[in-house]
């Protein structure tokens, strides 16, 4: 008895080992962090447009923490207050946040680190605009329109409009449209902003900056290039196909 007891022993060691050593080999996905509540008040943005209302959009610092704090500290800097919508293509993306207005600006912080993510450029995505380098976003963000998910894990999308986007949906198109629609003001809900008041734009407040590099994207075409005074690249969402 005692010696089938130890041959069951050993064969136990034997189919054991190997399974052991597979565990060695597997790599375990990364935790997804749980997203903020749609109430939470730290992680709404309120945009009121001229276009004649409030758009909320929900912030997601699981996913983007670094430009997500980017867009709260312009934010409490009043930087998008009065700031256009300078390139808007119907079916694609408004895309504002430049205080020169021509997609050549953005503030004079640093530029953000890419963080692309699984979250994708479906209808009322608002993802971060850059330049041809990756890690090259700063100010100037996009609203999507209609989905585009061949951007998806090449900008780094942020946050989603959850109410308002009829206004959003009503900003005047073009490139640069020839009566843009404006950022009125910008706030985090935390901070008890007053009731949206319909009215004109307060002056942009934003710094602009010379941004190096070319633009492009995977998706563009030809970039639109600065006027030669400013040598600087068109720092924009990608082009439309």
């Amino acid at each position: 008895m005692r010696f089938f007891v130890g041959m069951f022993a050993l064969l136990g060691c034997l189919v054991t080992v190997p399974v052991a050593a597979q565990k060695k080999d597997v790599v375990a996905a990364p935790a997804r962090l749980t997203p903020p509540l749609t109430t939470d008040t730290q992680n709404l943005l309120l945009l009121d447009l001229s276009t004649g209302g409030r758009v909320t959009i929900w912030l997601r610092p699981d996913v983007a923490p670094l430009m997500v704090e980017r867009i709260k500290t312009l934010t409490r800097q009043h930087f998008y207050d009065g700031l256009a919508f300078h390139r808007v293509i119907d079916g694609f993306m408004a895309q504002g946040g430049d205080p020169k207005g021509d997609g050549t600006g953005g503030s004079t912080l640093p530029d953000v680190k890419a963080e692309f993510n699984y979250l994708p450029h479906v209808r009322g995505a608002v993802s971060a605009a850059r330049s041809d380098k990756e890690d090259s976003a700063n100010s100037q963000f996009f609203i999507v329109f209609q989905p585009r998910l061949s951007l998806d894990k090449k900008y780094t999308v942020f946050g989603r409009v959850i109410d308002g986007m009829q206004y959003v949906d009503a900003i005047e198109r073009g490139e640069p449209p020839a009566n843009p629609s404006r950022i009125v003001h910008a706030y985090i809900a935390a901070d008890n902003p007053p009731a949206y008041v319909a009215g004109p734009p307060a002056p942009a407040l934003g710094a602009p900056v010379t941004l190096p590099g070319t633009a492009s994207g995977p998706d563009a075409a030809k970039p639109k290039l600065a006027p030669a005074a400013r040598k600087a690249p068109v720092k924009k969402a990608p082009a439309k196909k």
